[in-house]
This record gives C-alpha cells, structure tokens and sequence, in this order.
C-alpha cells in the first residue's frame, strides 16, 4: 500500500477537488482487508506496549473530517486491542466559557498525550482555522496568523517528543447526506443526528476552502496531513492503521533495561 500518495504536499501546490473520496486498492478484498487489518491491529498493540513501556515519546494522530465523516468509527476499528491505559482519545467540541478566556491553544495543549501514550483528537486545533474561518468569528488577519502559529506549536510539540500524524478523512457531499438520512432512518442513530449538522452543511464548499488552505499552510515535515479517501471505511481503516504503525517502528520504542540484575531472581526460586 503506497502511503505516500494520501501525503499533503509541503510546497502549497495540493487541490483538495482532485482526491478522491471513495477507492481502494483492487488487489485487496475486502476479506483480505479484514485479515491485514486484524493483523494491523495485533501490529499496533505491540508497538503501542513498547512506546508505554518506554516512556519517553508519545504519539498524537488527530482526525478531522466533515460531519458523518466517519472519526469514531476509525477510532473504533483502528485502535480496537489497544491497551486503553496507554491511549488517550479526546473530543474537541464547542469551547467552554472558561476555554474562550484564554488563547485558543491552551485547551489543546492540556490534551497532548503524556510520554508512553498514544493521543487521538477527535478533531482539534485546526477548528480554529475551519469554522472559525468559514463563519467570521476572527478575522482574515487573526485566521492567518494562527496557520504559523499551529506550525510553531507542532514543531515545538515534534522537538520535545511527540510524532504528529493528521489525517482528514475525506468525503463527498452526497456521500455525507447518505449517512445522514441513515441516522435518521435508524433508531439506534438518531442519537447522532443534529439538526446544526444541516447548517452547516450548507457551506460545505467553504468548509472545503478552508481544509485546502489550512492543509497547504499546515503540512509540514514534523506534522504532516494526510488525506484519506473515507467512503469505503475497510480501505480507510487500513490507510490510518498502516499510517501510525509506520510511525511507531519509525521510531522504534525499546523496552527499558531493569534496574536489577534478573541473574539474582530466577523465576524458579520464587515462592
């Protein structure tokens, strides 16, 4: 699987109308897909063990997508055998009272997983340069400073021990009022469903400006974006699953050396 075509360029040159939102690879079924993903899974359990064990780096994947993009559901099924003690997942939605008295990276910044930990943001910082922008909360000059500024943040972020992956998993519009009609045509979904969701669906082609913009300032060497055609949610499972194993044997966690000399305990003396 080539990961390296999902990879947001860094030079500004990336159209977000040209990715496609549904394909896989026509080599893989999708019974073979669910077996690479089991063993994906195994893959990442191990690796994430080591990176807990370890203790000294972390991971941070953050998810972004349209709504219904399908973000819990990768969640779900990519992490699935994890152990949870060493992954925290968290969603960022409308900021609180106290959130909007401080700068908008300071509730972010509580949230960066701790060293050993895998961190997933179930969106994140870059609402701030998406519904903000498309809806006028700050202005042109404010939106623009804060692409150098979630730059800077992610490089300090990468220069102190977390690897960034950032994936927008993408999705068509028409793909989007499918999964929306199914909520509703289900009654274990309509829990899911918000009538807000159709507002802001019908700016999607803003929303759509604001991801090329913000991808094209914001891919970077040390934070790279990934863009994930997300229709077929097998084919996506798989991208982001190989996308943080490729990350994790990048960085190669190791098991930490005891502090005792195991000669003097052997396990048949033990009582």
């Amino acid at each position: 699987m080539d990961l390296t075509k999902y990879r947001v360029p860094s030079d500004g040159t990336f159209v977000l109308e040209e990715q496609s939102t549904d394909e896989h690879d026509p080599s893989i079924s999708k019974a073979e897909a669910r077996d690479i993903l089991r063993a994906n899974r195994k893959t990442l359990a191990g690796l994430q063990e080591r990176l807990y064990a370890e203790s000294r780096r972390s991971v941070l994947l953050v998810l972004q997508a349209m709504d219904t993009g399908g973000k819990d559901s990768t969640i779900r099924e990519v992490l699935k055998g994890v152990n949870p003690q060493g992954c925290r997942i968290y969603g960022f939605k409308a900021p609180s009272k106290n959130e909007l008295s401080r700068d908008y990276l300071w509730r972010v910044h509580h949230q960066v997983p701790p060293k050993g930990h895998i961190g997933i943001f179930n969106r994140s910082h870059y609402e701030d340069v998406l519904i903000v922008r498309v809806h006028g909360w700050a202005s042109p000059s404010v939106i623009e400073e804060r692409y150098q500024q979630i730059n800077d943040f992610e490089r300090m972020l990468s220069q102190t021990g977390t690897r960034i992956i950032k994936v927008m998993l993408n999705i068509s519009k028409e793909y989007q009022l499918s999964r929306l009609r199914r909520r509703l045509e289900r009654t274990d979904k309509l829990w899911k469903f918000n009538p807000g969701d159709l507002k802001e669906r019908a700016h999607w082609n803003e929303y759509m400006h604001a991801f090329e913009i913000a991808l094209n300032k914001c891919s970077t060497d040390f934070a790279p974006w990934y863009v994930v055609p997300a229709e077929t949610r097998w084919y996506r499972n798989l991208i982001v699953s190989s996308l943080l194993i490729r990350v994790l044997e990048d960085m190669n966690p190791q098991y930490p050396e005891p502090d005792f000399d195991p000669a003097q305990y052997p396990p048949e003396s033990l009582t």
